[in-house]
């Protein structure tokens, strides 16, 4: 059996979903179990970070997220008989970054303490992620505008389900253990484009208005506290005219190209509609 954390976010309902596809017994952890809708081949249950001891009976692969991943949940697992995490970390995390960024600071110490617990791991290294987009979405069903920082900060966004697709990989073969493996999208997008292709997939023109760094507030990124918004806006400014990394980790695991941003637009239309 294998659990996956963060079971109705992004990557980990799209993980979820492709476990139930292929016929594997799935255990899906949810703090709101009653609003998952979750596929029916799921057993969804209620996450208890305060509690773990009751989540990992018969499970042996643990896909986890970063906010998760503390001490007393990793020596549950261990000692329930989970014997490999995943982890969803960051591509922050990397020789030579800035360990005082409070992305880097979070996503390396939950690195350590899975490198720590006695749990063979395998570590994910996304850079931007295509859903990150979806912030937009107000914007986008209210108008033709979208506000936003930094319109050339360049990045490769990957589609959350190659993301899945890799930790699905990760779980099923042991080869991954110990692995780090970074991932991006196939291709460089400006936040500008990335408005661009949501226009062009939604059939309109929309256009990226940019506003200083110091306006950016909870209105445009409600979920993300004050330290976490500095720190997300500190590393959009450094990819302003740069050539973002650009892996081919999601072919060469999966066999598949990493999607484009314009293909996750397509995919992710209705979530731009009113």
């Amino acid at each position: 059996m294998i659990a996956v954390s963060g079971a109705t976010g992004n990557v980990g309902r799209a993980l979820v979903e492709r476990l139930v596809a292929d016929g594997r017994t799935v255990r899906a952890l949810s703090r709101e179990p009653e609003r998952a809708a979750l596929p029916a081949g799921a057993e969804v249950v209620r996450f208890r970070a305060d509690d773990p001891a009751d989540l990992f009976a018969g499970v042996t692969g643990l896909f986890l997220y970063v906010q998760a991943a503390g001490g007393a949940l990793l020596r549950a697992a261990r000692e329930a008989g989970v014997r490999h995490v995943v982890l969803l970390s960051s591509g922050i995390v990397r020789d030579g970054a800035d360990e005082t960024h409070p992305l880097h600071v979070m996503h390396a110490g939950a690195e350590r303490l899975i490198r720590d617990s006695g749990l063979a791991w395998t570590f994910l290294r996304p850079n931007a992620f295509a859903a990150n987009a979806l912030q937009w979405a107000p914007q986008i069903r209210a108008g033709n505008t979208v506000r936003g920082v930094f319109a050339d900060a360049r990045t490769a966004p990957i589609h959350e389900d190659d993301i899945a697709a890799v930790a699905e990989r990760a779980l099923l073969d042991p080869a991954h253990e110990g692995a780090v493996h970074r991932l991006t999208g196939p291709e460089a997008v400006t936040n500008a484009g990335q408005a661009a292709a949501i226009g062009r997939a939604l059939g309109r023109d929309l256009a990226y208005v940019e506003i200083p760094p110091q306006e950016a507030g909870p209105e445009l990124y409600p979920h993300l506290p004050p330290h976490l918004l500095q720190g997300l806006l500190k590393t959009f400014e450094s990819t302003v005219g740069v050539p973002p990394e650009i892996t081919h980790t999601v072919e060469d695991i999966t066999g598949t190209p990493a999607r484009t941003f314009a293909r996750w637009a397509e995919d992710h239309r209705p979530d731009f509609l009113g």
